[in-house]
């Protein structure tokens, strides 16, 4: 009894916010004993107000997170008030720059503060106008000119130095999300980018060390995060996923978008030549019209033609980094649009590089608290992304010490609490106010 109450105070409770183009989702958990990842309740719900993976309409939105955080929380006996937010969308922009300190206390080894500095250093950056940074992730450090030091905690050192990949995004588009969440009564401890998230719940430490690219394939949007000696290296958004697909199926073919959205999922391929010339879909007429007969070869070369689109942006990216020839692991790919049929064939015949489909199932921990067909469901690459941030959220609160337990998440906060000195603290300083009731919706979509 006593062991499982020090394992309650040990495994804070935290809550990923995925606010994607299709759905929104809501996913609670600790870490379990053995380290694996428990989940304990997920709620997921249209995503009405999201497109391509920024927000749109912040009523709809807002009922979307009201809805799935119900869901989430009547199933897993929390109260969820704090949430770690996933960020995504065509205005993240990545850039590499690099940092340096000197150090005036001699006598002591290099630490954490130290490093600490050197990254809020990094966040004073002046940034075009209407950009914010959103994370500052340290690459190799060098100390008194010795380069190529992963870790330099513990080593003696005068100069400090590191080279920095940072991820910046639109100011507007920042507020328009955590404006979402602080309307739906909860507050964001974190925004987190969503392919640094996919990539923590599908991606093992060797693939990261031998060099790997994650394509996150989500409803708006397609996430590239490319990976070399276990630091990240290159991030960008491509402003295309599996709503561009539905939409040229749409037209392609004459038929609504709720049945092109079916076609897709039930039939859909990536591959024209691996579908024979004579399978026939019959799709239902409007109103008393004769029903319509779509051919699954036509079909899939619709869909091949956006999703060879797509592949070869993925491609611009993985060569614009510079990484091409150092990708032992090939690509990963993720997210919803990963389900497609031959995909993977597809993506190897664009790249020349190995893919395989990444499931979040290695951090999970075995459940008995969820329903089987729930478990099951949150093994799909769909929710890589939800499930990423409950491990980024995890890590932050373990490596902050923050404690965000049933106790602190029953009581209602009503000031929006970051990393000191990180996202949110800054844009307070820039008299930029997150609740605000006299501000119309308007004002944020301009």
């Amino acid at each position: 009894m006593d062991k499982s109450s020090t394992q309650e105070k040990s495994s804070p409770i935290v809550v990923g916010l995925d606010i994607g183009t299709t759905k929104i989702c809501v996913i609670v958990g600790r870490r379990s004993k053995n380290g694996k990842i428990e989940v304990l309740g997920i709620g997921k719900a249209e995503s009405a107000g999201v497109t391509r993976g920024m927000v749109s309409n912040i009523d709809k939105t807002v009922q979307g997170i009201t809805q799935a955080v119900e869901i989430a929380g009547a199933q897993s006996n929390v109260d969820i008030k704090v949430v770690f937010v996933g960020i995504a969308g065509q205005h993240i922009k990545s850039l590499q720059h690099r940092g340096l300190i000197t150090r005036r206390d001699l006598q002591s080894e290099i630490g954490r503060k130290d490093i600490d500095k050197l990254i809020e250093d990094m966040y004073n950056l002046v940034m075009p106008p209407g950009e914010d940074i959103i994370h500052v992730l340290p690459q190799e450090f060098t100390v008194d000119n010795e380069p190529g030091i992963k870790d330099p905690i513990g080593m003696a050192g005068v100069r400090l130095e590191a080279n920095f990949h940072i991820i910046s995004g639109q100011v507007t588009a920042i507020k328009n999300i955590v404006k979402c969440v602080n309307k739906a009564n909860l507050d964001s401890q974190d925004l987190i980018l969503e392919p640094l998230a996919s990539s923590e719940s599908v991606l093992s430490e060797e693939e990261k060390e031998a060099g790997v690219v994650l394509v996150d394939i989500g409803g708006g949007t397609t996430d590239v995060a490319i990976f070399h000696e276990g630091i990240i290296r290159h991030t960008a958004v491509i402003p295309f996923g599996g709503n561009s697909v539905t939409e040229d199926i749409r037209e392609g073919c004459s038929v609504m978008r709720n049945i092109a959205e079916q076609l897709k999922v039930r039939f859909g391929s990536a591959l024209a030549d691996e579908n024979k010339e004579n399978e026939i879909v019959c799709v239902p007429g409007l109103r008393g019209r004769e029903p319509k007969e779509i051919s699954v070869k036509n079909l899939a070369y619709v869909i091949q033609a956006r999703m060879e689109e797509i592949v070869e942006h993925v491609y611009y990216e993985i060569k614009s980094s510079g990484y091409e020839k150092k990708l032992i692991a090939g690509i990963v790919i993720t997210g919803g649009g990963a389900q497609l049929k031959h995909l993977r064939q597809l993506v190897e015949f664009v790249t020349g590089l190995d893919c395989r489909v990444g499931y979040p199932t290695e951090h999970l921990a075995k459940n008995e608290v969820l329903p089987k067909n729930i478990y099951e469901e949150l093994q799909s690459p769909t929710f890589a992304t939800g499930i990423g941030l409950l491990i980024k959220g995890i890590q932050k609160t373990e490596y902050m010490n923050v404690d965000i337990p049933v106790e602190k998440a029953l009581k209602p906060k009503f000031e929006t609490k970051g990393k000191e000195g990180g996202l949110f603290d800054r844009l307070l300083k820039k008299s930029i106010t997150f609740i605000k009731d006299d501000i119309n919706d308007e004002d944020f979509l301009k």
